[in-house]
């Protein structure tokens, strides 16, 4: 009878200060944008589901406007949606926007490390190295081309020699674009048969599908729980992890053999790095800043590229007459078969299709969230300057925007 009485108090307290956390959310957002009428702890999961899809949040912004507040899994979300929101958010106040995230999530994957998920000055930093680095080697210039077509001709290979049959390319063309960013990071390329290569994948893939899921939600409102109960939160924060311990290994790797040649991938640089600003104080150089820019390279490179070139694939198969278009201007303008760069001005076509394409399936339907960095006013709406305020942009209403 004790035991009883003790756990209804703790039960009652615990619905008691859930109660008192909805109540000052809801006084925290009271000069917000409108919105839908929120629950506690469920927040509008009572009308919507757990996954706010592009189309839901669509819907709401023809109920509510172009901008709005929601109440999601107790995170409160500002959302810009329409063209000229979008861009007086995202371009005009870039810098108010320019913060990033901070769930309890997202703090377990990342710890405030790299470049994805940091803020202030060690993203400053970090990004700043990242662009630069990327460009000595290659990236957005002609140096990083003979990569690409090397990869691309392996995949049309693959492509050739299943003969008309059945393929899924899943793992093909992952492999293509996971190589591309390994060797600039690494500096050699994996095989579709390498074991390291087949468990980055699967965990990636498993990463992605994670995001928006029950149990992400169960883990940003209870934290303290799930830290301590088994499920697929924890098998996402393995994976994330098998990628950081890989990238752990490449990097003493390289400090072993780092004063045998000048440097030729981004280890090498950032280890340069790290010695040339040993003794300043404000640096934020470390190995696991920079392994967490090595998982965020794969996570924001790799799956995302992928899943738009079989979305092409699937596309350009459906619709054999475009397929034809493309093959014969590609024939007229590059007979050998290799497309550079430089090309794109030469293929108006093939170049419209790849627009089109990306237009209909954009991979993220709707922008990375972001923090407001200051209290603003915003088409005569008040956003405060409160971490637990997020900012997402819904792409997806403006690519099928008719105007």
């Amino acid at each position: 009878m004790e035991q009883l009485w003790i756990f209804s108090m703790v039960l009652l307290l615990l619905l008691s200060l859930s109660v008192v956390y909805f109540l000052k959310q809801l006084w925290l957002l009271r000069k917000c944008p409108p919105g839908p009428l929120p629950l506690p702890l469920i927040g509008i999961s009572w009308r919507t589901g757990f996954r706010l899809t592009p189309d839901l949040l669509i819907q709401l912004a023809k109920r509510y406007g172009n901008i709005y507040t929601l109440l999601a899994w107790n995170l409160p979300v500002i959302v810009l949606s329409g063209y000229k929101v979008v861009k007086l958010g995202l371009i005009n106040h870039s810098d108010d926007f320019s913060e990033r995230v901070e769930t309890p999530f997202l703090r377990a994957l990342s710890k405030g490390k790299g470049i994805i998920l940091s803020n202030g000055h060690t993203w400053k930093q970090q990004r700043r190295f990242g662009l630069l680095t990327m460009r000595k080697l290659g990236v957005g210039k002609t140096g990083i081309e003979n990569q690409i077509q090397d990869e691309a001709s392996q995949l049309v290979e693959i492509f050739a020699d299943a003969n008309g049959q059945p393929l899924d390319p899943l793992l093909s063309v992952t492999n293509a674009f996971f190589n591309v960013i390994a060797v600039l990071v690494f500096g050699y390329r994996f095989s579709l048969e390498e074991e390291n290569f087949q468990k980055l994948t699967k965990g990636l893939i498993f990463g992605t599908r994670f995001v928006g899921s029950f149990f992400h939600v169960l883990y940003e409102v209870f934290p303290w729980l799930m830290r301590h109960i088994p499920g697929p939160h924890q098998k996402t924060l393995s994976h994330i992890k098998f990628i950081y311990d890989l990238a752990k290994e490449e990097i003493e790797k390289h400090k072993e053999n780092q004063s045998l040649h000048e440097p030729r991938d981004f280890i090498d640089y950032y280890l340069l790095q790290l010695k040339r600003s040993k003794d300043d104080p404000s640096n934020t150089y470390d190995e696991d800043n920079l392994a967490e820019c090595i998982v965020d390279f794969f996570i924001a490179g790799t799956e995302t590229s992928a899943t738009s070139l079989q979305w092409a694939l699937l596309f350009i198969t459906n619709h054999p007459d475009v397929q034809d278009e493309v093959y014969k201007e590609i024939q007229n303008i590059c007979s050998s078969g290799l497309i550079c760069y430089q090309d794109r001005k030469k293929l108006p076509y093939t170049n419209a299709v790849i627009h089109e394409i990306q237009r209909i399936y954009y991979v993220l339907s709707f922008g990375i969230a972001r923090r407001c960095r200051k209290d603003m006013n915003m088409l005569g709406f008040y956003i405060p300057k409160v971490q637990i305020i997020y900012t997402i942009a819904v792409l997806l209403d403006i690519f099928f925007d008719i105007k």
